[in-house]
């Protein structure tokens, strides 16, 4: 797949996620254990055989930039082709506000336009996932679609009202896309992900500038319903959307099955990250671990269960840490108990605390907060 560019499309919903997202956009958010969100998009396009990636991004991304730095750890580091950051060019228009993401891919359409590939891969990073687009674009040649959208169908009775959801005929081709419908037609949901042929999307977005449109899903491919070929394309692998706290916790806390830790981590190629040289665990003597996810350089002396610890995780003798996710750097004292947690990066929870959320409203700590 030599002959596809990637562009991935930071425009994410983060609005539910704001205790998380204050000073880092969604695809820096950290997530199992050891990874950025991003890192999975990133990685499915390089075991694909992508060599060309584009990330379209909006604000706060600093800590996407330290995180990423060159792109050596997912082989992008090149003379040619690579890893590109296309940062926001401010809005022509009253205010200079973000008005929406067909803009952004409008202002750096130069990158796109002189890119040597033939086609081009677009996805966003708050869908999580290990999956190869191999089987997919030869799915699109074969066809001889204008575009092809993965979209994957969900099973039994879970609310659908949220998503983006597909209408196929047997052929695959789509007839109807619905934003949130009220009423849901299909259980065939969006993974927001796209084929399509450079030249395309060049056009697309030239014209859908032109014309006034905003939103990618709306003015470019829904619009576009009827007049291009346009088809879908099922995956039926592991595939979670993150976009709430709720959801952020969920699938975090899934990864400690063996079976969904072994689909996302290894089954259609290894997730990259960002290489950080610390030593592994230690474990001492009071230490009682059962059911966790433990990262390197972390000190364990209290009891751990049913958690996932980041790197340099530090717990004290007599504490207590139960179905909780506790991020990069954090502290958790002697004689703490906290349960139900989601600890952002730093945080310190001192002697003798105790801190309970819920299991469908865990409590969130902000990044550096003391306790």
């Amino acid at each position: 797949m030599q002959n596809v560019m990637g562009i991935i499309n930071l425009n994410d919903g983060q609005e539910l996620l704001t205790e998380l997202t204050k000073g880092r956009p969604l695809a820096a958010v950290p997530f199992g254990g050891r990874y950025r969100m991003i890192d999975f998009i990133l990685s499915n396009m390089v075991n694909s055989g992508i060599q060309n990636v584009g990330i379209l991004v909006q604000d706060k991304y600093r800590a996407l930039m330290d995180h990423l730095r060159s792109g050596k750890e997912w082989d992008l580091a090149r003379k040619r082709d690579g890893l590109f950051i296309l940062p926001p060019v401010k809005s022509q228009y009253l205010g200079g506000g973000y008005r929406g993401n067909v803009e952004n891919f409008y202002n750096n359409l130069d990158y796109i336009e002189s890119s040597r590939q033939k086609y081009v891969i677009i996805a966003g990073s708050h869908i999580i996932c290990n999956l190869s687009y191999r089987k997919a674009f030869k799915f699109h040649q074969d066809v001889d679609a204008d575009i092809t959208l993965l979209y994957k169908e969900h099973n039994g009775d879970e609310e659908l009202k949220q998503y983006s959801i597909v209408e196929c005929q047997g052929n695959g081709l789509i007839i109807d896309i619905a934003i949130n419908p009220s009423r849901t037609l299909s259980r065939k949901v969006s993974l927001e992900m796209y084929i399509m042929k450079k030249d395309l999307l060049v056009d697309l977005i030239k014209d859908c500038q032109a014309r006034g449109g905003l939103d990618f899903m709306k003015d470019i491919v829904i619009k576009n319903i009827g007049t291009l070929k346009m088809y879908g394309y099922p995956y039926k692998g592991y595939a979670v959307r993150v976009d709430c706290i709720k959801s952020y916790y969920k699938h975090n806390m899934e990864l400690l099955k063996p079976e969904k830790r072994e689909e996302l981590f290894f089954k259609s190629g290894l997730v990259y990250t960002k290489v950080k040289d610390e030593p592994p665990v230690k474990y001492k003597e009071n230490a009682r671990v059962s059911n966790a996810m433990i990262g390197n350089g972390c000190i364990i002396e209290g009891r751990v269960e049913n958690s996932i610890l980041f790197r340099g995780v530090t717990v004290g003798k007599g504490s207590y840490v139960k179905d909780s996710i506790i991020m990069q750097k954090c502290e958790i004292a002697e004689n703490a108990v906290i349960e139900n947690v989601i600890c952002d990066k730093s945080v310190r929870i001192t002697n003798g605390k105790s801190l309970k959320g819920e299991t469908h409203y865990p409590l969130v700590i902000e990044k550096g907060t003391v306790i």
